[in-house]
């Protein structure tokens, strides 16, 4: 007896004695190409083995004592814009922390009027003004993501600019209207080397200020834009690295969803690990308070300030603060998180 797929055989190869016969070449449809398993605006991560963290660098990026191990992801191609997170607020009617004023019951020692809707911008000290660190950062009452910089301010010609002035909260809200997820550090820092092993910027060993929007003069009293821009810059102007992601140095700080805590002693040897829990998190500099992950410095950071745009490079940062140079790309799918 012929099984059913002897006769397709058979049928077939009559098929072609006859072609060949009459002089007919048959054309085989080609295989349909493999669909691309991420979305448009996201690129295809493979995942692997590798130390994160950096050796010999500052204490906090101390390297892991074994490798992590990460599954295949996507990861945005870019930072999510003005633009995308203007079309979730449109959709949902969310307001941003920013928005809102401070809560009574955490800030108990303020008046109302100190208490009203604001955020944390970026100031240049005028020529001649004494520097005491960090007073380049102001609180502006009326800065959020629509006002970066505070009333006056506007988005309208940054429409493809990253969104800052985000904070933690605000980045999560807008992943899970997009099925999506942060980072994880271990996911953020493999994916911003590229491809490239044990190099300290996504594309090699030596500092090349044209390739990232970063500062360029003396931080924070000369900014000479000579890349360009001396505040964000719309996505995608520097070149992509070796996996054709964007930004992932400079222009904006991004936010991961991992805690912080000096070093990855706790994240040694997991597969795709995520430090979730904040009572797990620490900071010398401000002990007692949780803070999270945030990755790949800003349009702020120059060699002799900062300088922390490698992918190992890292800060910590209050889960509740917007900034005027914090902002956050997304992953796809979300992963499952360790504690």
């Amino acid at each position: 007896m012929h099984r059913p797929e002897d006769w397709g055989l058979a049928v077939l190869a009559a098929l072609l004695i006859l072609a060949l016969g009459m002089g007919v070449v048959l054309l085989w449809p080609a295989p349909a190409p493999a669909a691309d398993p991420c979305p448009p605006s996201m690129a295809p991560i493979p995942g692997g083995r590798y130390r994160i963290g950096a050796a010999g660098r500052l204490p906090e990026e101390a390297e892991s004592e074994a490798p992590v191990r990460l599954q295949p992801f996507c990861i945005g191609r870019t930072e999510v814009t003005n633009r995308a997170f203007a079309a979730f607020v449109a959709a949902t009617g969310y307001r941003t922390q920013a928005e809102q004023p401070l809560p009574p019951e955490q800030f108990p020692e303020l008046s109302d009027a100190e208490r009203r809707p604001g955020s944390v911008v970026f100031r240049p000290p005028s020529p001649g003004e004494p520097l005491a660190e960090l007073s380049w950062w102001q609180w502006v009452p009326g800065a959020d993501w629509r006002h970066p910089e505070g009333p006056g301010s506007s988005i309208d010609d940054r429409l493809d600019h990253p969104v800052v002035q985000v904070s933690l909260a605000d980045a999560e809200a807008y992943a899970a209207w997009a099925g999506a997820a942060l980072p994880s550090e271990a996911q953020w820092e493999f994916a911003a080397r590229g491809g490239l092993r044990d190099r300290a910027f996504s594309w090699g060993n030596t500092w090349r200020p044209g390739l990232a929007n970063t500062w360029q003069g003396e931080f924070p009293v000369s900014n000479t834009a000579d890349d360009g821009f001396s505040g964000t810059a719309p996505v995608g102007r520097f070149p992509p690295n070796g996996y054709g992601l964007q930004d992932m140095t400079g222009n904006v700080w991004e936010w991961t969803a991992d805690w912080y805590r000096p070093g990855h002693d706790r994240l040694a040897g997991q597969d795709d690990p995520v430090l979730a829990d904040p009572a797990a998190s620490s900071d010398p500099r401000e002990p007692g308070v949780a803070k999270h992950v945030i990755k790949g410095g800003s349009f702020l950071c120059a060699p002799n300030y900062c300088s922390r745009y490698r992918p190992a490079a890292r800060e910590a940062e209050s889960p509740d603060t917007g900034t005027s140079h914090i902002g956050f790309r997304l992953v796809f799918p979300a992963l499952t998180t360790h504690g």
